[in-house]
Parts: C-alpha cells; structure tokens; sequence
C-alpha cells in the first residue's frame, strides 16, 4: 500500500468521505477544438463508485515538472497544492476507466494549462466524487441549460434520462464546433447556441429560454454555468414560473472575472 492510499483510508474512515487518489493520466485528447477530454486509469481507481456521472469532484494540480513522489508527498502533508472543482463526465468501471473534460483556455489558469498539457503517464490528485446533481427523473418535461462549464453535468444528466424524456437543452459554447454528440432521448429537443467571446456576459440563453413555449405538467431542471446568467435564470425560474426549488437543479459554476476562490467564497457570502 502506498504511503497515499493510506492516507485515502484514515481519511475515510474519520469522516466518511474518501481521501485523495493520485490518478494517472491514460490519454488526453481535443474532444472539439474547445474542450480537452483528459482519461485516467489504474489500480488508484480502484473502489471508484459506479453511477457518479455528473458528480463534482476536486482536482489537485501539480506544479509544473513536479515528479510525482514529490507531489504525492504534498498532496498527503502539505503545503496544498492549487485546487480546481471538475465534474465526472465517465466512468467505465469494467476498465477502470474515469473521463474529465476541461475547457481549453490555453495556458489561462492553472486547470487549463495542466490539460492542454496532460500526456499519458502524467498525473494528479482527486477528491470526491459527489453523487450526480439529477438522480429522479420524475417530470413531464426537463429543459437542460449548460455553458461549456457545464456540458459535463447536463450531458451526464440528459443520458441518465428516461429514453421517453421529453424537453429541450440549450447549450452556449464558443464556436459551432464545439457541438458535442450527447446521447440524449430522442424527445429532447437539442440547441447549440454560439457565443464566441465567455469574457463577456450574455444572455441568449436566458433569451431562448423565456421565448420557450412553456408546457402543462411537471417541470424538472438541470442548469449551471456563469453565476450571472444563472442568476436570472433562477429569478425567472422560481418568482416567475414557480418552479419548486426541489425540481430545479441550477448552479453557478464560475463567474466573469473571478477565479474560482473568489467565486466559491462569493457563494458561501451569498448563502
């Protein structure tokens, strides 16, 4: 057992969470010209829950050249290293095979430039995952809205669905090659919105959304993405159409001009 794997299981044990897993990359390639999908595999994945698609996670990032003893050293002792919050896109547990998609912005943050970088046999550390954001799908219609933050976890939410599921998704990426192929039931209706510059706040999607000819029945939601947007999306979705907070999974993942410290302890200043 390595000194890490023991560590893995003090923490465990003490708090009912796991502890940090040191992941090795497997592959790393472009999945669209904005969007690195990184895939990890090994005996570290070993244990790994089934069902976590959409679940957050914590992605500890090495420094640049650090060797892997040195960084598995800190990564049980300390000091810290630079923490990024991701989401599980995949996990195929018959090869133990995890799947983390990063948005590429070039070397423009550390998460970033670690991906762009990332080659077989690279690595880093890993938290979590929590359970998947949508798990009960019981709704007469869903409506899915994702920036590229967030394709993870309204992917992973529209492939959990019922295969009669009915609704739309609306996603905003930075070019029209940045479509993914979603396996989504075939009663959702899919839209790929184009937003060139995520520098700059916008609001199609909340435009597209209110244009939406709202339907009877139940309504369940899976939205996240620029805490702006999300924001006016939440006001329109709660005062204006009265959605039970219980039916709308809806979350700011970052936020215009703040890296995602400020942001996180801007949320936890909010409530």
């Amino acid at each position: 057992m390595s000194i890490l794997s023991g560590v893995r299981d003090v923490v465990q044990k003490a708090t009912g969470r796991p502890g940090p897993r040191l992941l090795t990359v497997k592959k790393a390639w472009y999945l669209t010209p904005n969007m690195i999908r990184v895939t990890f595999s090994g005996p570290e994945l070993d244990g790994f829950p089934d069902g976590r698609e959409g679940g957050n996670c914590k992605l500890a990032l090495p420094d640049w050249q650090e060797d892997r003893a040195s960084f598995a050293k800190r990564l049980s002792d300390g000091p810290p290293p630079v923490r990024r919050t991701y989401t599980v896109r995949n996990y195929r547990a018959d090869v133990q095979e995890l799947d983390i998609d990063f948005v590429a912005h070039g070397d423009n943050g550390p998460a970033s430039r670690w991906a762009s970088h990332a080659k077989a046999g690279d690595f880093l550390g890993f938290m979590g995952p929590s359970p998947s954001k949508v798990t009960n799908f019981l709704a007469d219609w869903y409506l899915v809205a994702a920036d590229p933050s967030a394709i993870p976890v309204a992917a992973a939410a529209l492939e959990a669905m019922p295969r009669d599921a009915k609704g739309v998704a609306v996603f905003e990426v930075t070019a029209a090659e940045d479509a993914q192929d979603i396996d989504a039931p075939e009663g959702i209706e899919m839209h790929w919105l184009v937003h060139p510059d995520p520098s700059k706040p916008s609001t199609q999607q909340e435009d597209f959304i209110r244009a939406l000819d709202w339907p009877d029945g139940k309504v369940q939601t899976c939205i996240a993405g620029e805490s702006g947007v999300i924001r006016s999306l939440r006001a329109f979705l709660h005062q204006e159409k009265q959605l039970p907070r219980t039916d709308t999974y809806i979350s700011g993942y970052w936020k215009i001009g703040l890296v995602e410290d400020e942001h996180q302890k801007e949320k936890r200043a909010e409530g």
